[in-house]
Formats: structure tokens, C-alpha cells, sequence
């Protein structure tokens, strides 16, 4: 009986051991796995921005060059790949209104 008891108390000693070394494997995992989820929301949070912004960039773009370049031929100059930049003899240019035409 008291052999027996000694084998009890070891298989205790024993299993007393292995759910200290499990306890402390889940509270690793555990930090561990937080950890990777805020990394991946603010990895998320990141790409969403930046999708964000290049959407913005997208959608604005086009329409301010051709709102600057509108501006730039009424202002007299030319557009066109021919003469750009070149002030205009307060004459229609049919390259320069053709590449309006085109971008609109």
C-alpha cells in the first residue's frame, strides 16, 4: 500500500510538472497570438490606407490635368505635343483642341 502510494505521489509529482509546462506553453501562445493579430490589423489598417490614397489619387488626378490643361489654352498657350508650352497667336489650335477632345 504505502509502495502504491509512493508510485501516486510520483505520477502526481509528474503531472504536476507537465500542466506547469502547459500552462506556461499557452500563456506563450497566448501572447504570441495577440501579438500576431494586432500585427495583422495594423498591417491591415496600413494597406487599407494606402489603397485608400491611391484610389484618391486615382479619382483626382485625370480631372485636375485636364483642369490644368483646360486652364493652360485658355490662358494662350499650347497643349499639343507639336508646340507645347508655346504661346498661342490668339488662334485655335486644332492639335491642341483634338487632345482636349481626346482626354475628356
Amino acid at each position: 500500500m504505502e509502495k502504491q502510494i509512493g508510485e501516486l505521489y510520483e505520477q502526481l509529482g509528474d503531472l504536476k510538472g507537465k500542466l506547469s509546462d502547459l500552462l506556461e506553453e499557452n500563456h506563450r501562445l497566448a501572447m504570441e497570438n495577440h501579438n500576431l493579430r494586432n500585427h495583422l490589423d495594423h498591417s491591415k489598417e496600413d494597406e487599407e490606407e494606402t489603397s485608400d490614397n491611391k484610389a484618391e489619387v486615382n479619382k483626382s488626378f485625370p480631372g485636375e490635368g485636364y483642369d490644368n490643361l483646360a486652364r493652360l489654352y485658355e490662358e494662350g498657350f499650347h497643349i499639343c505635343n507639336l508646340e507645347f508650352g508655346s504661346p498661342r497667336r490668339n488662334e485655335d489650335c486644332i492639335f491642341c483642341l483634338d487632345f482636349l477632345n481626346k482626354t475628356k
